[in-house]
């Protein structure tokens, strides 16, 4: 937590294990919390290190708690995505009857970041900056170029899901925002025809070389309209101490007063 001219500011808590493209929801945050039993957490870290399926003898054992114990933890780990469960006679002996439920890590990333974060997507566009790079142009160039192909190509895919129409202003705005929401921006509708965007997905990395983290943000966000197809709305940056550094609004008509955002909390 830091104190700010603008009041107090919580620094990200992140809880560690990352489910890939889930942002903090429901499923992501039930995972962790299954982590919150020791017992659980302690047999999760030993399968996690070792190198085959572990049996709940195995697993019992590394925590010193019965094996009906045991069963019970690992098929709530299995239930939260954690880990994956089988079948499989480890000994290679012969046995009669089937062979013995085994445990393994689930192939998954779990992250829980508060506020959130987005910091994959940011790589992703960096990578291929990197990889598509001409010779016309430099990598700052090249990144932009890659963040407004990859909002340009949200923004169609949500207008191919949703075949909203001709969209004015102010449902453009609720559209927008819908999908900004599930990628951590925590958009707020500040007048009809303004949407600010209250966290930026890209801290602490956007303070650490702002200009180009900024620029690559704006390029994204105004390719996304660009795809939605949200031709009355543009993307401004309008940089803002806490929050994200662009916002969408629309233009109003010529002659009609100027509306007046709602002050920041």
């Amino acid at each position: 937590m830091q104190a700010t001219g603008q009041g107090l500011l919580f620094s990200p808590m992140v809880l560690g294990v990352i489910v890939r493209h889930v942002n903090s929801d429901a499923s992501t945050i039930a995972a962790v919390a299954v982590l919150d039993d020791d017992l659980r957490r302690r047999m999760h870290a030993f399968i996690r290190r070792s190198d085959r399926p572990v049996t709940r003898d195995e697993a019992a054992a590394s925590v010193g708690i019965s094996r009906k114990l045991a069963a019970f933890h690992l098929d709530k780990l299995v239930a939260a995505g954690l880990l994956k469960a089988g079948y499989a006679n480890l000994s290679g002996l012969p046995r009669v009857g089937r062979a013995p439920k085994v445990y393994e890590p689930a192939d998954i990333d779990v992250r829980v970041s508060i506020p959130p974060r987005e910091h994959g997507i940011l790589a992703e566009i960096l990578v291929d900056a990197v990889l598509t790079e001409t010779g016309g142009e430099n990598a700052r160039q090249a990144a932009l170029r890659v963040a407004a192909d990859r909002g340009r190509r949200l923004g169609e895919s949500e207008r191919e899901r949703g075949r909203p129409g001709r969209l004015g202003a102010e449902r453009a705005l609720t559209r927008a925002g819908e999908v900004l929401e599930r990628y951590g921006f925590e958009p707020a509708r500040d007048a009809p025809t303004l949407l600010r965007l209250r966290n930026c997905p890209f801290h602490p990395l956007a303070t650490k070389a702002p200009d180009l983290i900024c620029a690559i943000n704006h390029a994204f966000l105004a390719g996304f309209l660009d795809g939605l197809d949200a031709t009355p709305l543009q993307a401004t940056l309008a940089p803002r101490p806490g929050a994200c550094c662009v916002e969408l609004g629309a233009e109003p008509p010529p002659g009609s007063p100027p509306q007046t955002p709602a002050p920041n909390p």
